[in-house]
């Protein structure tokens, strides 16, 4: 056995979540390597929703750009019901706002996400380790030692802190045996495929309910010719995937003779589990993702709550290699959990009525694009906080759009967020004063101060200065006087305070010491 060079964090598992986490760690200046026991990136459609959070986390890491180009808006729906077809859309496709720059769901295939995820992290400096797994952790009060095996035999890698983003199965989160509490309902299956299809239009995502909640459903899946199918099967059933015998199935179910499946790229049987991990986090070992969570697949969740969780989980790592105090990485479970539980309850009802044939299961809301998620009464963000009359400590920092004070015309505010720094932003001239007396550590994530309509207020040069001529930002933040938010990396408020010392004391807490 031959060691490999330390690392600061070790990620087991190469999907949206662990990729996520690499990325913003990467990008922080740490050193990360990233395993994943596959062959190769994941082929299938299967996660194939990104909801409008999540869109805002890759605008931040810099992928947005290619998961717009490789997906779409979702089309309406076709429910098919013998030789009637009836219109519904369940995605509402809304226009981008001042406050929301991406308001609508988006449909792209998971493994064009993986791809984009892996071609960012390629241009920082990091690659996937395939064909590379996880054996054993041991770990101690200073580090933890993983044994993994690869095509060069057994290897021993020492990193500060294991993140297991490894799937429902997690090796990483039983080998710390935490428990992963709920159900797997085995009588439950559901046929999964990716086919070009030939006799049927790529217009709508078409629906054939049946009795039992024994529905067919394919959905176009953007820059291709391929479908993806969704077949709803009894325990009784017997499941053939021959491809002959998938063409079959899928005629008798849509009644349709005509009805021709091409090259086949990926099929599965997937089976609904509804669990959640018991704890995020052992000593130094923490989970993420599917490896935390996993839910049916109704609503389009599941990749995006995973996702949110390494956003959430990326900067506390970074601040605390840094020297902040440990406990900030215990609020990693405290806000991440009450979160997952509220989705796996989400999906589970939709999946429910899915199975009733109610037609609710169809709407899609404001739940769903998670853009109300909110850490409220969390452990940094206390029930008694400074709120204004819009927004309260813990909420997510909406968008803006603002002028230049310099006259060099309009900025958004989620372009100043964008980044691995924290943002404290001073609206009014008292509060704009405030801006050079918030003292910040010189390790740690940096610090970007931003002025709104500061009048004749003392600033440092490094601050940009921002006119709300609109009124834009005022109204979004409900500002009634001079105040100061101050915006975590991961674009949730950490403080609203219209005084220097609550500031400071809110500082104290995320920062080095």
């Amino acid at each position: 056995m031959t060691s490999t060079e330390a690392v600061d964090v070790l990620i087991v598992g190469a999907g949206p979540t662990g990729t996520t986490l690499a990325i913003d760690l990467v990008r922080r200046g740490h050193s990360v390597r990233i395993i994943d026991r596959a062959p190769g990136g994941f082929e299938g459609s299967r996660a194939k929703g990104i909801q409008p959070r999540t869109l805002e986390v890759f605008a931040d890491l810099g992928v947005i750009d290619e998961i717009e180009a490789g997906g779409s808006t979702y089309p309406p729906m076709g429910i098919h019901l013998g030789p009637l077809t009836i219109p519904k859309r369940m995605v509402t496709v809304e226009d981008p706002s001042t406050e929301v720059p991406y308001p609508s769901t988006w449909l792209i295939p998971q493994h064009s996400t993986v791809a984009a995820l892996h071609a960012r992290l390629g241009t920082l400096g990091t690659t996937v380790a395939y064909r590379t797994e996880l054996i054993d952790l041991d770990q101690n009060d200073e580090s933890v030692t993983a044994t993994i095996v690869d095509a060069d035999g057994t290897t021993e890698t020492c990193a500060r802190f294991v993140v297991g983003a490894d799937g429902g199965g997690s090796s990483v989160r039983k080998s710390q045996a935490i428990p992963f509490e709920g159900t797997t309902d085995d009588a439950d299956r559901m046929i999964i495929l990716d086919a070009v299809t030939h006799g049927l239009r790529r217009d709508r995502w078409h629906i054939w309910p049946a009795l039992g909640g024994r529905f067919t459903g394919a959905c176009p899946l953007p820059n291709s010719e391929q479908f993806q199918w969704m077949i709803r099967i009894r325990d009784d059933d017997i499941v053939d995937l021959a491809d002959d015998a998938l063409t079959d199935l899928i005629r008798t179910r849509t009644r349709n003779g005509r009805m021709q499946l091409g090259a086949i790229s990926w099929k599965s049987v997937f089976r609904p589990n509804i669990r959640l991990a018991q704890r995020y986090r052992d000593r130094r070992v923490f989970v993420a993702g599917d490896a935390a969570h996993v839910h049916t697949p109704a609503g389009a969740q599941g990749l995006n709550t995973g996702v949110q969780d390494a956003y959430n989980l990326g900067w506390k790592l970074s601040q605390v290699l840094a020297g902040a105090p440990e406990r900030l990485l215990d609020t990693y479970e405290a806000e991440r959990q009450p979160i997952a539980a509220h989705v796996l309850g989400l999906s589970t009802k939709n999946y429910d009525k899915l199975t009733k044939l109610d037609p609710s299961a169809l709407k899609r809301g404001d739940d769903e694009r998670q853009l109300s998620i909110t850490y409220r009464g969390g452990p940094l963000a206390p029930v008694d906080a400074e709120s204004t009359r819009t927004l309260q400590v813990g909420d997510r920092a909406p968008d803006a759009r603002l002028l230049k004070a310099d006259g060099g015309g309009p900025m958004r505010l989620f372009e100043l967020y964008a980044g691995p720094h924290f943002t404290v932003v001073g609206h009014g001239p008292t509060a704009a004063a405030h801006l050079s007396h918030v003292t910040w550590p010189s390790v740690g994530a940096r610090l970007r101060t931003v002025a709104v309509n500061s009048a004749q207020a003392e600033l440092d040069a490094s601050t940009v200065v921002l006119a709300d001529i609109a009124g834009d930002f005022a109204t979004t933040y409900g500002i009634t006087s001079d105040t100061m938010f101050l915006i975590r990396p991961d674009g949730y408020i950490g403080a609203i305070a219209h005084d220097l010392d609550a500031m400071l004391a809110a500082v104290s807490g995320l920062t080095p010491g």
